[in-house]
């Protein structure tokens, strides 16, 4: 019975944030996934149906972290089996690519369709002297076909690539074939997904499992099509979703592909605050501190782990949005937390004061309204407001009259003085 491990978007190099730690969990999930789903089971193949890096070019250490887990997999006599995805893939034009290193150095197996000189699809099988070929035939039992990151062009790629599938000769029991776009419906946002019905030229030529990658969270359609999602999550958003790699076991009465999710993963904490308009920044700033001490209280964030954290604060303030010092606010909450990242999120809108005016009012009270609203919506000065607008309105009578500006000012510096009324 063949078995094998499904992975995709593993995205080595990722380099976001800035931290070389965060680039390193990358590497960890990886090894840790081979180590425990590959190698301690002994696995027959592993598939990796593209996105192996994060970039076309790498630097020599993401190489690095490539080669020393290939070479655990070949040292356990496991062969893998990948395609490029769009993150990896040569840029056009050019005729290599880091896979294409990986596999000359017999540390992979590249399956690649031939387009030919007419740009027909073809189907030519491995030849490990060239390390060149679209398919293998594996001595488990099972065909596995390769493709390309083919972008908008994908459903007509779809038809090329059955025409060519269902020109080769007969072969093992099982055909497994790595396509590396996203189904839609999915994920919210995501423009260029694939329809169900794009796909089934593939499932009519016989493929019994469409490993698929692109899209970074995990789904399975019909019970031939699989996608585990990415090993690590690339941004906050994607730590929602269900994501890890799939276990496979062809069995004579079915696929039976377990997702594996037990393996080195950087802990995520998404918060958030909700101001109404009434806290002080010093306010905003101790609610802030409380919801990530509850949060460690309660176990969504351990300290000890070095996780990642993102606190979103939305919602209305009635003070200037600048009063609050961000930057020193994510420091002190990052201290808090113990986190690797801390992402301090502060998308606030000042409290906006309509005050109703009547059509007969005069323009004096017209001025009085105006002045009453803009202090109102300043946290410091709502308390004086209707107060401090007499004082504006007596300010810009004297500027008309041709006051001096150290009357002016001597007056200003006056009314901030003085006691509040009552």
């Amino acid at each position: 019975m063949p078995r094998f491990l499904h992975l995709a978007d593993i995205h080595l190099g990722f380099d976001r944030y800035d931290s070389k730690e965060r680039s390193l969990d990358f590497y960890h999930a990886f090894r840790d996934v081979l180590e425990r789903f590959a190698i301690a089971p002994q696995v027959d193949f592993v598939l990796i149906a593209g996105d192996l890096f994060e970039h076309r070019s790498i630097q020599p250490n993401v190489l690095n972290q490539a080669q020393l887990c290939l070479r655990e997999l070949k040292q356990a006599g496991i062969p893998v089996l990948a395609i490029e995805g769009n993150h990896d893939n040569r840029p056009y034009g050019t005729k290599t690519s880091w896979l294409r290193y990986l596999s000359d150095w017999e540390l992979l197996i590249l399956l690649e369709p031939d387009n030919g000189a007419t740009g027909e699809v073809i189907y030519e099988p491995w030849n490990p002297e060239t390390k060149q070929g679209g398919y293998i035939d594996l001595d488990c039992g099972v065909r596995v076909l390769g493709s390309y990151w083919y972008g908008a062009s994908a459903p007509r790629a779809i038809a090329a690539l059955a025409d060519a599938i269902q020109q080769l000769p007969a072969g093992p029991p099982h055909s497994v074939m790595m396509f590396h776009h996203g189904l839609e419906g999915q994920i919210a946002r995501y423009q260029g997904a694939l329809r169900y019905t794009d796909l089934l030229p593939l499932k009519d030529v016989g493929i019994d499992y469409l490993a698929l990658g692109h899209i970074h969270k995990n789904y399975a359609v019909e019970g031939w099509i699989f996608n585990p999602g990415s090993l690590e999550a690339n941004s906050i958003e994607e730590s929602q979703f269900e994501r890890g790699a799939y276990l496979v076991d062809l069995e004579p009465s079915g696929i039976q592909a377990t997702l594996k999710r037990d393996y080195y993963q950087r802990a995520i904490a998404r918060l958030q605050v909700t101001t109404q308009g009434q806290e002080s920044a010093e306010a905003l700033e101790e609610l802030a501190i409380t919801t990530v001490q509850q949060a460690i209280q309660s176990g969504k964030i351990d300290p000890d782990q070095a996780p990642i954290v993102e606190l979103r604060i939305e919602g209305q303030v009635g003070f200037d949005r600048l009063e609050l010092d961000i930057r020193k606010l994510q420091q002190q909450l990052k201290q808090i937390s113990g986190a690797l990242i801390f992402l301090l999120k502060y998308n606030v809108d000042a409290v906006a004061y309509a005050s109703p005016i009547a059509e007969e009012a005069s323009r004096l009270q017209v001025e009085q309204e105006v002045f009453t609203d803009l202090l109102a919506a300043n946290n410091t000065y709502k308390k004086r407001a209707v107060e401090l607008a007499q004082g504006l309105i007596d300010l810009k009578d004297r500027q008309l009259q041709g006051e001096s500006e150290e009357t002016l000012y001597q007056v200003v510096q006056n009314l901030l003085m003085a006691e509040p009324a009552g």
